[in-house]
């Protein structure tokens, strides 16, 4: 049985839902957002609670996840969600220019990154910047692609990360001592 299908999403107050019946539509302060529900997954509103129900135990593998994309589009749409990124490396630095960063990633040229709709971005720092936005496979999307930009590579961890990630560092070349024959 799911246990994370079963607990019932609090809904604040200053937000309205509209249950169709293969969808969810959330608006809040910060935004609307639709969420297509699984074949044989049902969202319920009883009072300020919604309730996932799945027609029957063949449906269990998608209950927990339909009640945690409309738990996570309740919370986008009042709080949101946010990433914090560094970039490190000498010379690395990221600008923003209206609806674009401007990254200077140790390339000849300067990387351009269009700003989806729907996230905001700001750069506090050269070296660090927060993607915010309601929808969090977006923010975390966003971020992936950023990433991917210039990955922190395994031997001086330069390049963009994700405040928080764990990266494994490699051990250089080994000295000339350990050549064999030398």
């Amino acid at each position: 049985m799911s246990r994370i299908g079963r607990k019932p999403i609090a809904v604040p107050a200053g937000v309205k839902i509209q249950i169709a019946p293969s969808a969810v539509e959330v608006q809040g302060p910060k935004g609307k957002l639709k969420i297509n529900l699984p074949r044989g997954i049902t969202i319920e509103q009883k009072g300020a609670e919604l309730h996932a129900i799945r027609q029957s135990d063949d449906h269990a593998a998608l209950h927990g996840l339909a009640r945690a994309l409309v738990a996570n589009a309740v919370t986008g749409v009042t709080t949101g969600f946010k990433k914090d990124m560094d970039i490190v490396g000498v010379g690395y630095r990221a600008e923003l220019k209206g609806k674009v960063v401007s990254f200077a990633l140790g390339y000849s040229h300067p990387v351009e990154f269009a700003i989806p709709e729907g996230i905001q971005i700001t750069v506090e720092k050269q070296t660090r910047m927060t993607v915010s936005g309601a929808d969090r496979g977006q923010v975390g999307q966003v971020c992936a692609n950023i990433r991917a930009l210039r990955p922190p590579d395994p031997y001086k961890q330069k390049g963009i990360r994700i405040t928080g990630e764990r990266l494994k560092k490699k051990a250089g070349k080994a000295g000339a001592a350990a050549k064999p024959g030398a």
